[in-house]
């Protein structure tokens, strides 16, 4: 009688691929994986349109405050409109200012005081409204003189 030497045949036969089970595991794994791979693109693609709408307001903020600098405007006041389609975009935007007295003999100057101008501009996007809020301070020489006994002094 001989002996046979080696492994039995049972062994090699399992040892030859993937069972079941860790095919599934697996998958698992995978699916898990793209998952969170996708949840971090959909994440990064919507904080990417909400920075570009924010640049995009400031940018309309600016342009709106240059223009409100060049215009004769009356402290106490509000101011408001609506950006133009070619402006905005694809954004629906407008904006609200008021110009409110902020200091008298501004500079040294008798006759010169400061108005501060609040700008705030709003813009809509997925059925939310955001606001960004600007402000400057300009200087001017009041039309009428009893107009500065409103300010109060530095």
């Amino acid at each position: 009688m001989t002996k046979r030497l080696g492994r039995p045949r049972h062994k090699q036969r399992r040892s030859a691929g993937f069972t079941l089970l860790e095919v599934m595991v697996a998958g698992l794994v995978m699916a898990i994986a793209v998952v969170g791979l996708l949840s971090a693109i959909s994440t990064s693609l919507n904080n990417a349109s909400r920075l570009g709408d924010h640049d995009h307001a400031a940018l309309l903020a600016r342009r709106q405050m240059e223009q409100l600098l060049t215009m004769p405007l009356v402290p106490g006041q509000a101011y408001g409109g609506v950006f133009p389609p070619a402006q905005s975009g694809d954004l629906r935007a407008g904006w609200q200012a008021v110009v409110e007295p902020f200091e008298g003999n501004a500079f040294g100057m008798s006759n010169g005081v400061l108005n501060r101008i609040v700008l705030e501009v709003w813009w809509e996007r997925g059925g939310q409204r955001r606001t960004m809020q600007v402000e400057t301070l300009r200087a001017v020489v009041p039309m009428n003189p009893g107009d500065i006994e409103r300010y109060p002094r530095g």
